[in-house]
């Protein structure tokens, strides 16, 4: 099954596919450091510790290996700030892929996750099959809100939320990027992905 590329360079911020034990440490610290920020919008915090740490880096080779989730972290000045991922929700039409993302506080106002998105919805066109990517949050994250926003995708009627954490609403807001929408974008700075290359 086809993959996105397991290390994507974007100026001064790489994307690279999480390395298993070799990361668990830092990537526990990294957690360990954003949980306040972190928490009133990712359920997982609540579980969050060592093991579970751990058990999120095995499980990421088992997902890229699928074709179920394609998992990097940010890095920036050589530390790991956060992570992104190409996922497909069980239940959804299989012609789509959504984008989750979070960062480090320190690590956030710098347009990271922007550039990260764009980097990976690019990466998602390129995948046979693909016809849309989504961007779901709750409509009270304003941040995550701004990313969306920022890249062209058109927002689309929400849905209940399949979790809850102590910031959220109940609702779910979904943002959708097509790939003929993606195709017409601009290349210009933190507009929307250019589309497919070849």
């Amino acid at each position: 099954m086809p993959s996105p590329p397991e290390s994507i360079t974007l100026d001064d911020v790489t994307l690279r596919r999480f390395d298993g034990e070799a990361d668990l440490a830092e990537l526990f610290r990294v957690i360990e450091e954003s949980l306040d920020h972190l928490r009133p919008w990712m359920p997982w915090v609540a579980e969050h510790s060592l093991d579970s740490t751990r058990v999120f880096l095995a499980r990421r080779a088992e997902q890229w290996a699928s074709g179920d989730a394609f998992t990097y972290a940010i890095v920036a000045e050589r530390a790991i700030v956060g992570a992104c991922q190409l996922f497909r929700r069980a239940g959804r039409p299989s012609d789509g892929l959504e984008v989750g993302y979070w960062l480090h506080p320190g690590a956030t106002g710098r347009g990271l996750v922007t550039r990260a998105v764009r980097a990976l919805v690019d990466e998602a066109f390129l995948l046979p099959g693909i016809d849309h990517v989504d961007i779901v949050h709750d409509p009270a994250n304003r941040a995550s809100g701004a990313v969306p926003r920022r890249l062209g995708f058109t927002e689309h009627p929400g849905r209940p939320a399949e979790g809850s954490t102590p910031g959220e609403t109940g609702e779910d807001t979904v943002w959708r990027l097509t790939r003929a929408q993606a195709q017409v974008g601009t290349s210009r700075p933190g507009g929307p992905p250019t589309g497919p290359r070849g």
